[in-house]
Order: C-alpha cells, then structure tokens, then sequence
C-alpha cells in the first residue's frame, strides 16, 4: 500500500517576484511627485483645510509601516521630502490625529478580468482599551479591548476588497451583507467563500441576491430548510451534496480549501502590528483600512505564481 505525499509547488517567476519583494521596501512608492499634496477648496464657508486627503493617508501610511508615534512621523516624512527635494509643508501631529477621525482611506486596486470570486474571513486584533494606560502607571486591573476585522479578498489578485470592522461583540454573520454592499451592483460576484459560522439565512439571501455561489460548509446536524427562496434552495442543495458526499470530498469538490488565502492574508495584516495605536473607534477604522490599502500596494507590485513539482 503506497503512502500519501503531500503535494509541492514551485514558483514559476522568481525573478519578477524578487524584484517586487524589493520595491516593497523602497518608501518611493508611497509618495508621488504628481500628487495633490494641498487639498482644493471646498467652496464652504469657514476654513479651508491645508492638507489633501492624499496626503494625510501617505504620513499614515509611514506611520503604520514603521509603528511610529505621530511627532517622530512628522519628522520622518519632513526628512524623507527633504532628501528628494520636494518643498512641500508637512502636516504636524495634531492635524494627522485630527484628520484620522474623518479620514476616507482610498484603498487601491486591480480587479479581475472574470467574475469577482471572493474569500470571507474575521479575527480579532488587540486595542487600547479605556483605563488601560492608568493601570500600566498605577496598577490595579484593566479591562481588555478587541476590535473585530471582517474582509474580504479576490481569489485571483489577493486583494482587499471588502473590510469592515466592528466591536467584539459583533459575530462574524451579519456583517456578510455589509461586505457584499461594498462591491459595486454592476461587478458580477461568482462565488463567495466562508467558513460555516456563516451558515445562516441571513447570509445565503444576501449571496444569492447578488445571483452568487455560496461555497460554505453546512453544520455537522444541518437540517434542510423550507425552499421558499433562492437561498434556502441553494443551501439545501449543499447540505444535501455534503451528506451523500461527505464533508471531506464535499470540501475537497467545492473548493472550500481556497479560503486559506484569506487566512493567509489576515495575517499579514497582523504582521503590520499585533495590536492597533489608535485609541478612539473612527482612528482604528481608518488604521485598518490603511493596513488594507498597505497590502494591497505590496500585492500589485507583485506576487508568485506556482505550479505543482514534477
């Protein structure tokens, strides 16, 4: 009787991925020298604000890369503008902390040419809580803090398209339909992928509405639900398929081994820290969401393609 080997892979374009591992450690592209560094006028009365949106996302975005406090990021980017001779004005620490609050992080990405397959998945990372600080001088007890990140990445370019977060009371199924309406109508969703703590009718209405696929695993004593619309029929269909398969070749057949990509990608937005600086709900988001356009920055540069050994 032969005994299983695992299945290797070998990567087919180590030059061009060399060379985007490197451009992800140069700080030029983050700054662009055609950017709108200086924000328009608003046409409102009162005043006007000095710094684009633009530009407040770039000083963040060095913030969050390097884990600097905000002072030591001005005179980080001040510094950085000086060696390539850009005479721009820097914002100082009280305008990023300020502009944070109500900052809309513009998260870049490529798309694919197919329809959008999309990989669900949510985690907890580490927050500031109130009373934290007083008890690291003081001692005494505190009370830890979790925030939740819900995403959603493309199954073929790995990006980020869809995030959202919230308090850690908050499960991870109904925050499903509030992913899906962050893709635009009009962008055909083939498939979404989750685990099973997404099994709920909530869930497989919000897919099928966008006339998608739902690939998630049923529970282990699932029960079939009344067909009387598009989701339940679908849902029933997999619970049907995993009992007269099997849950292990029901998985294997559906492609539910895919959403290791998107575990795979929230840890690398914990590897830009394991715990958020923001100390206020609305900072955190923004925080989040620049780690997601971080990401997304590094993915377009470039990523490896594989193919089986032998």
């Amino acid at each position: 009787m032969s005994s299983w080997t695992p299945t290797t892979y070998k990567t087919k374009n180590w030059p061009d991925y060399n060379r985007a591992l490197k451009q992800r450690g140069s700080l030029s592209i983050w700054f662009d020298a055609e950017m709108a560094w200086e924000a328009k006028p608003s046409g409102k009365r009162g005043r006007q604000q000095a710094y684009s949106d633009a530009a407040i996302q770039a000083c963040l975005t060095i913030r969050v890369l390097f884990g600097l406090p905000l002072r030591q990021t001005t005179g980080f980017v001040e510094s950085l503008l000086e060696l390539v001779g850009l005479d721009w004005a820097v914002p100082d620490f009280s305008t990023l902390c300020r502009r944070q609050k109500t900052l809309h992080v513009a998260i870049p990405y490529r798309g694919s040419p197919g329809p959008l397959h999309l990989l669900i998945d949510s985690t907890g990372i580490k927050a500031e809580g109130e009373g934290e600080w007083n008890a690291r001088k003081h001692g005494g007890p505190k009370r830890r803090l979790w925030r939740k990140i819900h995403i959603g990445i493309d199954e073929e370019t790995l990006e980020v398209r869809t995030i959202e977060v919230t308090s850690s009371s908050i499960g991870d199924a109904p925050i499903l339909p509030d992913l899906l309406n962050q893709i635009p109508l009009e962008e055909e969703i083939g498939s979404v992928t989750a685990d099973g703590a997404y099994d709920t009718r909530n869930c497989h209405e919000a897919i099928a509405s966008r006339n998608a696929h739902a690939v998630i695993p049923p529970r282990k004593n699932a029960k079939l639900w009344k067909p009387d619309t598009p989701g339940a029929r679908a849902r029933n269909e997999a619970v049907r398929s995993s009992k007269y398969l099997g849950r292990a070749l029901w998985r294997n057949l559906s492609g539910y081994h895919r959403r290791s990509r998107v575990e795979t990608k929230m840890h690398c937005v914990k590897l830009l820290g394991q715990r958020l600086s923001a100390r206020d709900f609305d900072r955190q988001v923004a925080e989040i969401q620049i780690r997601a356009a971080i990401l997304n920055g590094f993915t377009a540069l470039g990523i490896p393609e594989t193919a089986t050994a032998g």
